[in-house]
């Protein structure tokens, strides 16, 4: 199948072909269709599988058989849960609009709000927005969403995860009853299917890949090592490899911080990506990293969510997530596009446990190595890490997993949230945007 058997238009077509793509995703096989068709859609894809064209492109496409030549209003709303996937989804918008005279913009919080009210004063087609901001102009009388289109909801999952569902609920309560859904999502928990049956009518089921499966081209390899020793085996790791692009996840904010002045001491270049950074740290720290500029960027679970680094040969979890499903979000940053990857993951005997539930999620073990000099401490307790230890919580239970979730970099958020916020104080205490 190619892209032009797909019945886009041919200002579309150019646009795609420009970017070097000439078949389409599965992801994209399957929903640009149905999307074309006026369906809703409730699509499960992992970040890297084309997803933001498989709904960008028939978005433009049905908003393209309908313009307006009087002032533009806002026709079609991308919402993301963070900056960095928002920033990301509207370069692939302006990219796939560029032969047409759509209009996007990309609001989100932790910048100065004048330059987005100026571009939404003159009239804007497709707006891709972070809940927070958008709220915050709305209540500002600067956004109207009475003629919305085509909403999408891009990781609608962490978007939950992250507290948004009162502002989704808001958001919702803000657009004509009668328009066109798409949800995208890397899972199918039963938070999302219930928010996909408030949401959408009838809508076309979409599924790229298994569920939580992992791609095939990256390999996943566990190094077993006491605690106190994690930071001297990572610089090694990253040395001795002569590793320049590699993306390293911790649990926290401090440890993140952390870790990146111990791997600068070491003669690495590297930098932390996180809520207490200012949006102009992370934008240039991703930067960096993406020009190799950088060697290595640690980041936290929630700042690097979305974030599309191609053909990223290392990623590092310096700690396991206590949720298993965000292992499988954080190894999917490798191993895109045909290429391979490696996953390694650095496991302290209070990690077993988590290692042990990732593994029953995936179905397989995951090799193990240890290295002389970093052997794990054989006194060391197995007992998975408490409330209170690393600001971090233990997932006990299925009914934790949510607050589980929700509690990693919660500073991060609240921090955030600060910044975001002009003058909506009735927003929820645990978000971040």
């Amino acid at each position: 199948m190619s892209f032009n058997s797909l019945g886009l238009s041919d200002a579309l077509l150019k646009a795609v072909s420009k970017q070097g793509y000439e078949t389409p995703s599965p992801i994209q096989q399957k929903a640009i269709p149905a999307v074309l068709e006026g369906r809703d859609v409730l699509a499960s894809a992992q970040t890297g599988t084309g997803k933001t064209a498989g709904f960008t492109l028939p978005l433009l496409h049905i908003l393209l058989q309908k313009q307006t030549s009087h002032k533009r209003p806002i026709r079609a709303l991308i919402l993301t849960p963070t900056r960095e996937l928002a920033a990301q989804v509207y370069e692939n918008v302006k990219s796939y609009s560029e032969f047409t005279d759509l209009r996007s913009l990309v609001i989100f919080g932790g910048v100065n709000q004048k330059p987005q009210v100026a571009s939404l004063n003159r009239g804007v087609d497709i707006l891709v927005a972070t809940p927070g901001r958008l709220l915050d102009l709305q209540n500002q009388g600067v956004i109207s969403l009475k003629q919305i289109e085509i909403l999408v909801l891009d990781e609608a999952d962490r978007m939950l995860d992250m507290g948004f569902l009162r502002d989704i609920e808001r958001i919702m309560a803000l657009m004509p009853a009668k328009r066109q859904n798409l949800l995208f999502s890397a899972t199918f928990s039963k938070d999302i299917k219930k928010l996909a049956n408030g949401i959408l009518r009838k809508p076309v089921l979409v599924e790229a890949t298994p569920e939580n499966s992992t791609v095939d081209a990256i390999t996943q390899k566990v190094y077993r090592v006491a605690k106190g020793k994690k930071t001297d085996l990572i610089i090694k790791l990253i040395l001795d490899g002569n590793w320049n692009q590699v993306l390293v996840f911790t649990r926290t904010k401090h440890g993140a911080n952390k870790l990146c002045k111990k791997m600068i001491s070491s003669g690495i270049t590297a930098a932390a990506i996180h809520g207490n950074k200012s949006q102009g740290a992370r934008t240039k720290a991703l930067a960096g990293f993406k020009s190799s500029k950088i060697s290595v960027l640690v980041a936290t679970d929630i700042a690097a969510r979305g974030l599309d680094i191609p053909l990223l040969p290392h990623v590092i979890n310096f700690e396991l997530p206590n949720v298993s499903e965000d292992y499988v979000h954080r190894i999917g940053r490798t191993g895109r596009a045909g290429a391979s990857g490696e996953a390694i993951s650095l496991v302290s005997a209070d990690e077993t446990t988590f290692l042990r539930d990732i593994e029953k999620l995936l179905g397989e073990r995951i090799p193990v190595t240890i290295l002389e000099g970093f052997e794990p401490d054989p006194n060391a307790s197995t007992k998975p890490i408490k409330q209170g230890q690393g600001r971090n919580q233990q997932r006990s239970s299925k009914k934790g997993t949510s607050n589980s979730r929700k509690s990693i970099d919660n500073t991060s958020r609240k921090s955030n949230r600060s910044n975001d916020s002009r003058s909506n104080n009735r927003r929820p205490k645990s978000r971040r945007d």
